[in-house]
């Protein structure tokens, strides 16, 4: 740690793809933390005195307190540099930038669990995956396009960047929670099977 002595601490939940964003960050730059993980996230009083909204991920740093794994990610790169999470180039920071926020803003709070089980109360049981799916379909078709001349081995380029920390965790969702086929999808499938053969994100991402 490079002020004082305490152990960061992130209050997690092993199936939240925001905050496996976050962990998949913190062990890219190496950074010890005690992962706390929260069964109940809107209802856990010790979270709630950390992010009154009742999400996770929430960090500890000291006396640094943070919620929002968008702000985390960009507060853990400008205060912990190694291994960056953003390229130097600026046309490939900025498209690192546009994934992350379809990510973040178009795509998973439209197929977190409240909403969906949301839709399956109000709407009906068999609208559940359709509804994900619709809204993670748009937002990789948007994704596909964009990193069209950019991927290689990973999102932009060959080194894990922020494009990376938000696409597996999503990826996953779409795979493994929500079938969706990815046929119309070849660069975000091939990107879902390099995240898949990374121990360090198969590990985070296969938790359950």
């Amino acid at each position: 740690m490079e002020e004082g002595n305490q152990t960061m601490k992130l209050y997690s939940h092993p199936m939240s793809s925001c905050a496996r964003r976050v962990r998949l960050a913190l062990g890219l730059k190496g950074l010890e933390y005690e992962c706390i993980n929260v069964t109940s996230p809107l209802q856990d009083p010790e979270l709630i005195k950390i992010n009154p909204m009742g999400y996770v991920p929430a960090l500890v740093d000291d006396t640094t307190v943070l919620s929002d794994s968008y702000a985390i990610l960009l507060y853990l790169e400008e205060k912990y540099p190694q291994h960056a999470l953003l390229p130097q180039d600026l046309i490939k920071r900025s498209i690192n930038y546009q994934v992350a926020s379809i990510v973040s803003s178009s795509i998973q709070p439209l197929q977190n669990t409240n909403i969906i089980n949301y839709i399956g109360e109000n709407v009906g049981p068999d609208e559940m995956i359709p509804w994900a799916q619709y809204h993670i379909r748009n937002g990789f078709i948007a994704i596909e396009k964009l990193l069209a001349n950019y991927a290689a081995k990973y999102a932009t380029g060959d080194e894990i960047y922020l494009a990376d920390l938000f696409l597996a965790p999503q990826l996953y969702n779409a795979v493994c929670l929500y079938n969706l086929d990815m046929t119309e999808f070849p660069i975000l499938l091939k990107l879902n099977k390099t995240y898949c053969e990374i121990p360090a994100f198969q590990q985070i991402l296969g938790e359950t």
